[in-house]
């Protein structure tokens, strides 16, 4: 019965120490929480709504791999620009900055003042110039020409491509551009004076002796330059006429041409006249070149 009442006992007295203690203890006052502070909205404008801005667009703009939507001669007119050709606008003239300032230094015999450089010089200098790397690319006209040492002036040579292959020709001269200058003659093969290159020419054995003949000045490489016509933009064409048909324009030498052709054939034939086989010359020049059976080229001596 004692431990049992003290056991009691014991807890009564627990339980109100706890009491005690839990109304002796300091309260905690929780301070009041404050509200976060909300962002404030932009301020509207004094006009009102605010506009946004507008983002320009270029007349001209690039379809792809560089090809423009309008043409130089197209913005030329959407820019009205001929409104101004021909007009001198006087150019304002600007005041020019000096190049120095005078200021003033003490010293009585330092000279009172000084002239000092507004935009002042470098402080260092190199000792050495830069080396500038060049190109060493040459243009086509300034290379140097290589011709195979059988084609020489009265050569005949057989032609391998063109409107006029197979046809054996006389060579005349080589042009400074490179390409062989050569004659049918006309009159026996109907190839006229035409420049070749040399990769597209087998130079023969035979040899016309030319003399004393002399290639006239004029004869280079301008002279069988194609000209470049003017294009007509706008062509009438006559009702019920296919507007996508293309007329071809047929070639027509000039009256040079023919003159300066009929002076060289009469030279090349009278140096053909001139030899004992004339008449096998003339059938030569006049057959165009073929193989035969069994004849095959690498076999063949020209």
């Amino acid at each position: 019965m004692t431990n049992k009442v003290n056991t009691k006992t014991i807890n009564v007295i627990c339980d109100y120490l706890c009491q005690l203690l839990f109304l002796c203890s300091p309260v905690l006052i929780m301070a009041p929480a404050q509200p976060k502070a909300v962002a404030k909205a932009p301020a509207a404008p004094a006009g009102g709504v605010q506009k946004a801005k507008k983002v320009g667009k270029p007349r001209n703009y690039d379809l792809g791999n560089g090809i423009m939507r309008f043409s130089k001669t197209k913005m030329f007119h959407k820019k009205a620009k001929y409104k101004f050709i021909g007009k001198k606008h006087p150019k304002a003239e600007k005041p020019k900055k000096p190049a120095v300032v005078v200021k003033p230094i003490g010293g009585d015999k330092n000279g009172g003042t000084r002239r000092v450089l507004i935009k002042k010089r470098r402080s260092f200098y190199p000792t050495q110039d830069k080396i500038t790397t060049r190109s060493h690319h040459k243009t086509f006209s300034k290379h140097v020409r290589r011709i195979r040492p059988n084609l020489t002036p009265g050569t005949v040579c057989i032609l391998l491509a063109g409107r006029h292959a197979g046809k054996r020709v006389v060579l005349l001269s080589v042009l400074p551009s490179g390409l062989l200058l050569v004659t049918g003659p006309f009159a026996f093969n109907s190839c006229p004076l035409r420049r070749i290159p040399q990769r597209y020419v087998i130079g023969t054995s035979t040899k016309v002796d030319l003399g004393d003949f002399k290639l006239p000045e004029h004869l280079d490489d301008a002279y069988f330059k194609k000209n470049k016509k003017s294009v007509k933009r706008s062509v009438k064409r006559k009702q019920g006429e296919d507007i996508f048909a293309t007329k071809k324009e047929k070639y027509a030498p000039s009256e040079q041409r023919k003159v300066d052709q009929k002076a060289v054939d009469e030279a090349v034939i009278k140096a053909i006249g001139a030899r004992a086989d004339k008449k096998l010359l003339r059938g030569y020049l006049k057959s165009s070149f073929g193989l035969r059976s069994s004849q095959y080229p690498h076999r063949l001596r020209f």
